[in-house]
């Protein structure tokens, strides 16, 4: 037994590479393996990576894969991206600079993998560092004349800044900055905090405690000084059908001096300007006016305030009744019949313009150009003169036009 079995060991290996040969050539046949790439890149995912450390370089986070695997395998593949997994292992890393070789994990076999891109990651890891730093003000402030500022006050003296070293090194200061000008009241403000390099270059990259500070200053003004709130004086009236619409004056708050304390102190808070006449007038106008000021108070900065007036027409609405219509373009080879000879038009517009108006300043057209025997709906045009003056309705607001061939003249027999 053992000798025939020694005979023909070959044969029997021989039929067994050929059965599985035969068995391999079938399901190939059926479901035959096809490489390609798969349809998305996958996310590269981090793991071991030490609290301590942080990454500072950029890297690809995407890994394009090309696989192989039966063609019924592909459907499962592609349809759960959570299939497929990159991951790169930072375990045990110090700060450095490393090339990692991603590793990737398939959950559906049979699956082969045949290439990926990139083959390599580079990563560069720092120590994550925390620093305290003071905050600076960088104030530049001007207050007006007779004002003066007070000690300026900061929500937090100081910041904590945590990124990698060779950032945080690299910060110089701390800054909020303000500049201000003409400041006559208490400053309230917050303000951006940035951290600074040796070069004054804003530092990016780190992270702040937090990222705003208030800031307090308060301003007084100075014993002599008070602001005072301007009135302007006119006198008449503006012209007739016209009225006056606004007064504005510019500043609205003078700042005047005196040498006497209780001199300013006792005012009433309100200067007069000089009596500005605006008899007659029918359009804007602005001038330059003096203040009226009590003896021993004198004005702070220009002696003089700028006033405009502001006047416009008085607005009313008239009624032309029966304006009889116009027909334009007829066609000589046509006549026309209107629903209606006459149209009332409501207008309005400035007074002045509208009582010196006519009936001949206006017309009431219907342009029949191009159009050919028929009954036709024409919207009137009406014509006038003065573009001031506003057309608000027309009654009725559509004619019927009918249009006709017109007779022929029949000669008449001379003598």
């Amino acid at each position: 037994m053992f000798r025939w079995l020694g005979k023909n060991i070959s044969t029997f290996i021989l039929a067994l590479v050929l059965a599985i040969g035969v068995w391999i050539a079938a399901v190939n046949a059926s479901d035959p393996d096809v490489e390609k790439d798969y349809p998305t890149p996958t996310l590269l995912e981090m793991v071991g990576q030490d609290t301590a450390l942080v990454i500072t370089n950029n890297y690809t986070e995407q890994i394009t894969l090309n696989l192989r695997a039966p063609q019924s395998i592909w459907a499962q593949l592609t349809a759960n991206d959570e299939n497929i997994h990159a991951i790169l292992d930072l375990s045990g890393l110090e700060p450095g600079e490393y090339s990692l070789t991603p590793q990737i994990q398939i959950g559906i076999q049979p699956t082969r993998i045949i290439s990926f891109t990139p083959p390599s990651i580079e990563i560069t890891l720092e120590e994550l560092v925390t620093q305290t730093f003071p905050v600076n003000l960088s104030l530049n402030l001007e207050t007006s004349l007779g004002y003066q500022a007070g000690s300026a006050r900061l929500s937090a003296d100081e910041v904590q800044i945590s990124g990698p070293k060779s950032l945080v090194d690299r910060v110089d200061t701390v800054q909020a900055s303000l500049t201000k000008s003409d400041v006559r009241e208490d400053i309230s403000e917050s303000l951006t905090i940035e951290a600074l390099d040796v070069e004054g270059k804003l530092i990016r990259g780190i992270d702040l405690s937090f990222d705003t500070v208030e800031l307090l200053i308060p301003v007084s003004q100075e014993g002599g000084y008070r602001d005072m709130a301007v009135k302007v004086v006119v006198e008449g009236q503006v012209a007739d059908l016209h009225r006056l619409t606004n007064i504005t004056v510019f500043p609205l708050v003078v700042t005047v001096y005196s040498a006497d304390t209780q001199l300013v102190n006792s005012l009433s808070g309100i200067l007069e300007t000089e009596a500005l006449d605006i008899t007659g007038i029918s359009e804007d106008v602005s001038a330059r006016l003096k203040l009226d000021l009590p003896e021993n108070i004198s004005l702070v900065g220009d002696q003089s305030v700028l006033v405009k007036v502001s006047v416009e027409a008085i607005l009313s609405s008239l009624t032309i009744s029966e304006k009889a219509l116009q027909v334009i373009n007829l066609d000589p080879a046509l006549v026309a019949e209107l629903s209606s000879l006459t149209v009332d038009v409501i207008i309005s517009g400035p007074l002045p313009a509208l009582d010196v108006l006519s009936a001949d300043d206006l017309r009431v057209i219907l342009d029949v150009e191009g159009l050919g025997a028929g009954v036709h709906q024409l919207v009137p045009i009406v014509e006038i003169l003065n573009k001031d003056i506003q057309v608000e309705t027309i009654l009725p607001e559509s004619i019927e036009l009918t249009l006709s061939i017109a007779p022929l003249a029949t000669p008449t027999a001379s003598p």
